[in-house]
C-alpha cells in the first residue's frame, strides 16, 4: 500500500514548402492519429491547451473545508493535519503520496515487492477484475467515515482526478479506498508518471502532492487511461477558467 531526423536537400525543402503553400488549409491539418482542434501550438512550440501545474495550484490556494476534521498522512503520524477542501466543481487535498500496489499481481506489485499487498481493489475493471496498479494511474480515497464520505461529494470509482507534483500534472481515476483516517495514496503507475519513486516499500513522496478530484466525472471503463487523460484535461481547462 503502502516514465528521425529527415535529411532534405535545399531543393527538396523548397519544393516541400511550395507544395504546402499551394494546398488548402484543410490539406495541412492533423496527421494520422491526431484530432482536429485538440492542440494549439504556441511560438515556443508548446501545447497551449495543456493546463499547467501552476494554473491548477492557483485555483486551490485557499480551503473551504468539507471534511469534519482532518486526516493523518500515515498510520504513525502524531497529528491529523490534512483537510479535504471543497470547490464548486471538485474537492482537493494536499498531502504526501504512499504507494498503492494492490490489485492484480504483476512483476511490480506482489507480496514480495509489497509486504502489505492485497490482491483486490475497492473498484473493479469492466471485466470484474481487480485493477492493475502497476499500469493504471489511480488515486486512493479514504473509506467513508466520520471525517468525510467521498460519495457525498459526487465521487465514486472511476471519478477523474488530477494529481500535481512539482511542475507535473497527471490524470487518473479513483481506483481504491483506504483506511478511514488516512489520506495521501496513489497507484504505482501514478507515482511513476509523476516522477516519484513507485517502489511500494521504499518509494513515495513525503509531501507536496495535490489531489484534485472532479465531481460527477466518472469515466467508463474505469481502466481506460486515455479516457481519464482526455476527460481530465478537459475538466482541468474548465477548472482554471479556460
Amino acid at each position: 500500500m503502502r516514465t528521425r531526423m529527415l535529411a532534405l536537400t535545399s531543393a527538396a525543402c523548397g519544393a516541400a514548402l511550395l507544395g504546402a503553400a499551394a494546398l488548402p488549409a484543410s490539406a495541412t491539418g492533423p496527421g494520422p492519429g491526431q484530432e482536429q482542434g485538440t492542440a494549439e501550438v504556441g511560438a515556443a512550440g508548446t501545447d497551449t491547451t495543456k493546463v499547467t501545474a501552476a494554473e491548477l495550484l492557483a485555483e486551490v490556494r485557499g480551503c473551504a473545508r468539507i471534511s469534519k476534521g482532518a486526516y493523518r498522512t500515515d498510520s504513525g503520524s502524531p497529528r491529523a493535519t490534512v483537510p479535504v477542501c471543497d470547490t464548486a466543481d471538485a474537492v482537493f487535498w494536499k498531502a504526501d503520496m504512499d504507494i498503492d500496489c494492490d490489485g492484480r499481481r504483476t512483476r511490480a506489485c506482489n507480496r514480495k515487492t509489497d509486504p502489505y499487498f492485497l490482491p483486490e481493489t475497492a473498484f473493479q475493471s469492466s471485466r470484474g477484475e481487480p485493477l492493475d496498479s502497476a499500469v493504471l494511474p489511480h488515486v486512493v480515497v479514504p473509506g467513508p467515515g466520520k471525517v468525510w464520505d467521498y460519495r457525498k461529494s459526487g465521487l465514486t470509482g472511476g471519478s477523474v482526478v488530477a494529481v500535481v507534483y512539482r511542475d507535473r500534472v497527471r490524470y487518473g481515476v479513483i481506483g481504491d479506498t483506504g483506511p478511514t483516517g488516512i489520506i495521501g495514496e496513489a497507484s504505482y503507475a501514478m507515482a511513476k508518471a509523476l516522477g516519484i519513486d513507485p517502489d511500494p516499500s521504499t518509494g513515495g513522496a513525503e509531501s507536496g502532492v495535490t489531489y484534485i478530484a472532479f465531481k460527477d466525472s466518472r469515466v467508463s471503463p474505469i481502466e481506460s487511461r486515455e479516457r481519464a487523460r482526455s476527460r481530465g484535461a478537459e475538466l482541468a481547462r474548465e477548472f482554471v477558467g479556460r
